[in-house]
């Protein structure tokens, strides 16, 4: 038996579990609502392109892959990456601000419906608020830093610098808000440096949220590790 994760409560794994399993659900659904709807269109090539140039696909691959790793007590490498405060933090704040972005702006430009809108209140809504719980709930806390804000901004940095560049080149963006045919240059810039800005804000309440429970946790014991 591989040994329990140090920073992981007990029943975090099984949690785990689920957050895992809902968001590859909803992945799921949505790849095959997309290749369904590019049939006949586009193909299947062009349309895994677009389903892995959306940031709500980015984030919940992440959250799938950090939840199913933390379940199934992996010890590989990525598994130990992603088992990090810092690594589960980031993922957070990315599935985070994929809800509010989409509550906040998005979710009224079109009116799913049928599986559609299983598929999008699963990536958009219960993903998120199942990681959410599972982070705040059967994780240690205490050991995030300024260090690690600076980390987290490197990833939608570069979804920002691949988005744009992809744009130019095959004449779509994955938001309206990043559209530079559409807004002009400068517009979609200043989009830019304002999605920018959204990560850094909520990525110092992550912070903030971490140390307010890391001080009512108190120090963290290492658990010892079960015997194999």
């Amino acid at each position: 038996m591989a040994p329990d994760d140090p920073d992981l409560r007990p029943g975090g794994r099984r949690f785990a579990a689920l957050v895992a399993g809902v968001a590859v659900a909803a992945l799921v659904l949505r790849y095959g609502l997309v290749l369904a709807a590019a049939r006949g269109n586009v193909g299947p090539a062009w349309a895994t392109a677009r389903f892995f140039s959306d940031f709500t696909v980015l984030s919940n691959g992440l959250v799938a892959l950090t939840a199913g790793l933390a379940a199934a007590a992996s010890q590989r490498p990525l598994a130990r990456l992603l088992a990090r405060p810092g690594a589960r933090g980031g993922v957070g704040l990315y599935i985070v601000v994929t809800f509010g972005l989409y509550f906040l702006v998005l979710r009224h430009l079109w009116r799913p419906r049928g599986l559609q809108w299983w598929a999008d209140a699963g990536l958009h809504y219960a993903v998120p608020l199942l990681y959410l719980v599972w982070w705040t709930c059967a994780i240690d806390h205490g050991h995030l830093n300024r260090r690690h804000l600076l980390l987290w901004l490197l990833f939608p940095l570069a979804y920002l610098v691949w988005s744009i560049a992809r744009g130019a080149w095959a004449g779509e963006y994955p938001y309206p808000f990043l559209d530079v045919g559409a807004l002009g240059v400068a517009a979609a810039a200043a989009n830019a440096v304002a999605g920018l800005a959204v990560f850094l804000l909520v990525g110092l309440a992550v912070l903030r949220i971490d140390r307010a429970f890391g001080r009512r946790e108190g120090p963290v014991t290492p658990r010892v590790a079960r015997p194999h």
